[in-house]
């Protein structure tokens, strides 16, 4: 099945969308830090197969996306609801599911509880709902020690000198560092991230996401409807940024969910473990 890039105008921005496929149920796929379009390249086949039109688009601040704001607010929440919105609707499809990674996912939590569009099926990858995400970290010692990146992003300017330093050495780390089948990330894939972040705006783009939401948490406070769609979460369970606690008490926003718990593979689930992940996601779409 054919890659093809496109350039999708939305909402103010020219988003570089990665297409596969030509039906009429769209599958938006929605990567997470320090990610780009280009982590759903496994994933894209196999949903075109299945029938959908795949999109894989490079978020706000991220990738080819042009413009990269630089101010903070310009990544609050409601902002990239309505990326994703725009997106959707730019689509014109009949049906729509959001397939979800990392921040990506912590997108689209959040959309599809507020109904932000109509949504048939939501897939989630290593990222919690955010109201269980919240009452985690209230209580636990360790998952606020695990998140300890998310305070120094606060810092103006220093993170992206330090990521950015010698041609991204901590970005392809990020990736290298944290896997466990280390040989899912060549220095090819780790040239395309590190390339990536190096664009212009781009390290800044992407950390704002970090900065906003410590400036405009009311999303992860606010009163949680429930997400009534049946939704997808796929875990690797060797995750170092967010313990197996995250996901304790999700069914209780979630009446129609399914967790796979991948032992021995990290947050870089659908990279890692791709024919694993598909095999998943293939079952659960035929029911």
């Amino acid at each position: 099945m054919t890659i093809s890039t496109r350039t999708v105008e939305a909402n103010g921005f020219a988003f570089a969308v990665d297409e596969a496929g030509d039906g009429d149920r769209l599958a938006l796929c929605l990567h997470g830090f320090p990610e780009s379009r280009f982590s759903w390249r496994a994933q894209m086949p196999l949903l075109a197969e299945l029938g959908y039109r795949v999109w894989a688009p490079d978020l706000r601040g991220y990738g080819e996306t042009e413009p990269k704001p630089q101010d903070v607010d310009s990544y609050r929440m409601e902002r990239l609801l309505e990326d994703v919105a725009a997106l959707i609707d730019a689509a014109g499809a009949r049906e729509v599911m959001l397939v979800a990674h990392d921040w990506g996912a912590a997108v689209a939590w959040t959309f599809a509880a507020r109904k932000v569009r109509p949504l048939t099926r939501l897939i989630i990858m290593n990222v919690p709902h955010p109201a269980v995400f919240a009452q985690v970290l209230r209580r636990s010692p360790k998952q606020m020690l695990r998140s300890w990146y998310m305070a120094f992003f606060q810092i103006p300017g220093l993170p992206e000198r330090l990521l950015l330093a010698n041609d991204a050495r901590a970005i392809r780390r990020a990736f290298s560092g944290m896997a466990k089948d280390k040989s899912r990330f060549p220095e090819t894939v780790l040239d395309r991230y590190a390339a990536d972040a190096q664009r212009p705006g781009a390290m800044t783009g992407m950390i704002n996401w970090y900065r906003a939401a410590a400036r405009h948490p009311d999303f992860m406070r606010e009163p949680w409807a429930k997400i009534e769609i049946p939704t997808l979460v796929i875990w690797g369970e060797a995750d170092a940024a967010l313990g197996l606690e995250t996901l304790e008490g999700t069914d209780a926003f979630v009446p129609d969910l399914q967790i796979k718990r991948l032992p021995g593979v990290s947050h870089w689930v659908q990279q890692e473990a791709p024919e694993v992940v598909n095999a998943l996601m293939a079952d659960w779409l035929a029911t």
